[in-house]
């Protein structure tokens, strides 16, 4: 039985529609709700312009790099395999969605977020009697513009040094890009929460009394300043990560169990502890994660497609612009522990 995926004409075009992915101009000329009810249901049109020509991107039996470049219509899907990998590594180590409470994406690099302004009538929940004047909240633009920066790497690899490799190995060294690119974008997003966005907006910083040693009733003392927010997520360094753990309060056997069963660690504190190397020792950021930060994106992610379609590896850069904005100081304070 013939598909129309079979008969696609693949081309360096693809790439270049305007508001579009490539896997979306895929699916706009072979729509996969096509193919329901056949062997290829649950693929969509990129995953099957692979299987047209036969190649096996994962596992044992994975094809190798050059079989990407057996036609000029094949190498077209090269750019996109490179994609999809670097993405995979991104979602892997992508702690971002647990410390932003907005994500907004942009069609260019100048952006102002907003703020807000209420009287403190708001922060008294009192009854409205007849002819009283309603408290107000006033909503406005920043007065500086989001930085947005670009992060990425530069893939360096001559074509002759990868072809003979197994994509499967291949996309773990694509993966590790994608790794380096969020942690970039963290310690961006890490920067804003202490020291803000510009507009004057940094974290609250509390230290600890002279002499006084990280206690859990330091951080008792620290959770209590969040009013009204509420401090659900804890970021640290390993360093002081294992301070905390050291903690008689935080050694509770049920942590270890949840551990072992969720790969998460829990605390008398009811917040998400989060490890992370971004964050510098003797440093505890703490934020109401619904509230704190919101995350601008100018590009997701961007390959060098004519240079990857060409075998040209060598400079291929691989690159995501994104910046941060705070969206209330309030919502996130450092304790210094030394």
């Amino acid at each position: 039985m013939a598909y129309h995926f079979d008969t696609i004409k693949l081309d360096k075009g693809m790439y270049q529609e305007a508001g579009m992915t490539f896997t979306q101009v895929l699916e706009k000329a072979d729509p996969s709700e096509n193919y329901k009810n056949t062997p290829y249901e649950g693929l969509d049109a990129y995953q099957r312009q692979l299987k047209r020509f036969g190649i096996k991107v994962k596992g044992v039996g994975s094809d190798r790099v050059e079989k990407f470049f057996s036609t000029s219509q094949a190498a077209v899907l090269f750019p996109e395999y490179v994609s999809r990998s670097v993405k995979t590594g991104m979602v892997e180590s992508n702690i971002l969605p647990a410390i932003t409470a907005s994500t907004t994406k942009v069609d260019s690099l100048d952006y102002r977020s907003i703020y807000s302004v209420s009287d403190e009538e708001l922060n008294r929940p009192t009854r409205l009697e007849e002819g009283t004047v309603i408290p107000t909240t006033e909503i406005a633009l920043q007065e500086n513009y989001v930085r947005l920066h670009k992060r990425g790497r530069m893939l360096v690899a001559s074509y002759e040094a990868v072809r003979f490799q197994r994509l499967d190995l291949f996309s773990v060294m694509l993966r590790e890009i994608g790794n380096q690119i969020m942690r970039a974008h963290l310690e961006d997003a890490i920067e804003v929460l202490l020291n803000g966005d510009g507009n004057g907006n940094e974290a609250e910083i509390v230290t600890m009394a002279t002499g006084e040693s990280l206690s859990y009733n330091t951080l008792l003392d620290f959770w209590s300043r969040f009013d009204p927010y509420t401090m659900n997520t804890i970021l640290v360094s390993p360093g002081t990560m294992l301070a905390l753990l050291k903690l008689p309060e935080f050694q509770n056997p049920l942590t270890g169990l949840n551990f072992q069963g969720t790969g998460e660690l829990t605390n008398p504190l009811g917040a998400k502890l989060i490890k992370t190397a971004a964050m510098a020792d003797n440093k505890i950021l703490g934020l109401d994660k619904n509230y704190a930060l919101e995350m601008v994106q100018a590009s997701d992610l961007n390959v060098e497609y004519d240079r990857l379609i060409d075998r040209q590896l060598e400079r291929a850069a691989i690159t995501s612009i994104t910046g941060f904005a705070k969206i209330y100081a309030g919502a996130s304070k450092v304790l210094e522990t030394a």
